[in-house]
């Protein structure tokens, strides 16, 4: 492939997308995927985008160019789930989501004849599953992540059905959402074309609530009711999957019923489990060693491989084994418990219960302080030469220790960024 220099389209666009907490590592995989989802003209003015929402005429004034012609390249790019546009009052918004979760996984959520998915879903999976900085990148820098796991409600005791909040419940995600949708499973849809995926349902990927209005309307994922979506969920826990999900407390944008052989955040899990690449539920598996048969089945069935076999120590029985959970790695989806045929697994709460973000601009604000791009959030419009110019000085503030901040702070006697200063130190 030709080299592609500092002034192509699409390098300018992964200049772009690596503004956002969850960026996308340079590589010319990546730049293969982007030709495909972008033109060149395309890709040079998506890079001119601001990160947080915007309208048409923000992006006219951006592209220099009228409004009416930023709206059509705009409705062009939010046909195709490039952007989601939203009603925001009077006046329509648009945002660029991140490649994941967000513009890749839409590419893939529906059979489409104006793409070569087939191509694209081999480039993700060389990017994705072999390259592996992406996947190392978006699960495992900072502490706060993008997804949690939700608990199988039907693995719940009627005590621990106590101390399981109405968010931490997919049901409750579910009868609460103002929007379903329900789309085709990037992951699994990915690894049929390249002879890798497993029989698990392929159309059970849910998107809710702002995220799925757009989709819908652009036909990229088909509405239903919260009946019917919670039937998948039953189908989901039939299978054995495990609801993955926006890591936030209200306004969950989506769950995906994950898979522990094609989906990427199970795959990260197992990769990197002890880097905690996935927010767990307030839930460990506990086995009764009296009871368990050793039989297994809960080791096979543990989507991250968090569960193993164990010698049990019993005197005069020295090969007898017994199941054995590694609290590490494991995600506490209560998966192996539904799959143990002598009831000898149940569930306990963690000793410290996991923090979940309030919502979507929480949880951004705390990736991007937690990633060092923080400036990129407060100053996004890097079309502007301001803009540019306050995110580096910001973001070599950012960097610098307690003292040398105080005293970047005063030379710019900026009380703004002494606030900021005193509230990144909580």
């Amino acid at each position: 492939m030709a080299h592609l220099t500092p002034r192509s389209g699409y390098a300018q666009l992964a200049d772009r997308l690596n503004r956002f907490p969850q960026g996308a590592p340079p590589s010319n995989l990546l730049y293969s995927i982007l030709r495909m989802l972008f033109s060149e003209k395309e890709a040079s003015l998506v890079s001119l985008l601001p990160i947080k929402p915007f309208t048409a005429r923000k992006a006219a004034k951006l592209w220099r160019m009228e409004v009416r012609a930023a709206e059509e390249i705009l409705d062009e790019l939010a046909s195709r789930a490039i952007l989601l546009d939203c009603e925001q009052g009077e006046e329509r918004t648009y945002v660029l989501p991140p490649p994941m979760a967000g513009f890749f996984e839409f590419s893939m959520m529906r059979l489409r004849g104006d793409i070569d998915q087939k191509a694209l879903a081999e480039l993700f999976y060389q990017y994705l599953n072999v390259e592996e900085e992406f996947i190392r990148a978006l699960f495992t820098d900072g502490e706060t992540q993008l997804g949690r796991v939700f608990v199988q409600e039907a693995a719940l005791s009627s005590e621990n059905a106590l101390h399981v909040l109405d968010y931490e419940r997919a049901s409750e995600v579910i009868e609460t959402a103002s929007h379903i949708g329900v789309g085709i499973c990037y992951c699994r849809h990915k690894m049929s074309h390249v002879g890798q995926a497993c029989d698990a349902p392929l159309e059970i990927c849910m998107t809710f609530n702002g995220a799925a209005e757009p989709l819908i309307r652009h036909g990229h994922a088909r509405r239903i009711e919260a009946a019917e979506c919670l039937d998948l969920l039953q189908q989901a826990y039939d299978h054995k999957l495990v609801q993955f999900g926006e890591n936030v407390r209200e306004g969950v944008s989506f769950i995906c019923n994950c898979c522990g052989c094609c989906c990427e955040a199970m795959i990260a899990a197992k990769r990197f489990g002890v880097l905690r690449p996935v927010h767990t539920t307030n839930f460990l598996p506990v086995v009764d060693a009296h009871s368990c048969s050793g039989c297994g089945r809960c080791a096979l069935i543990c989507p991250v491989d968090a569960m193993r076999l164990v010698p049990a120590g019993e005197p005069g029985r020295p090969d007898r084994k017994v199941a054995q959970p590694d609290e590490a790695t494991c995600l506490g989806c209560g998966v192996c418990i539904r799959s143990c045929p002598s009831r000898s697994i149940s569930l306990e709460s963690r000793a410290e219960r996991v923090i979940t973000p309030v919502n979507s601009v929480h949880r951004i604000v705390a990736m991007a302080i937690e990633r060092g791009k923080l400036q990129n959030l407060i100053f996004d419009e890097q079309a502007l030469a301001s803009h540019r110019a306050m995110a580096a000085i910001l973001g070599a503030i950012l960097k610098l220790p307690p003292i040398q901040q105080a005293m970047a702070s005063r030379q710019m006697r900026s009380r703004y960024l002494e606030s900021l200063l005193r509230r990144l130190k909580v």
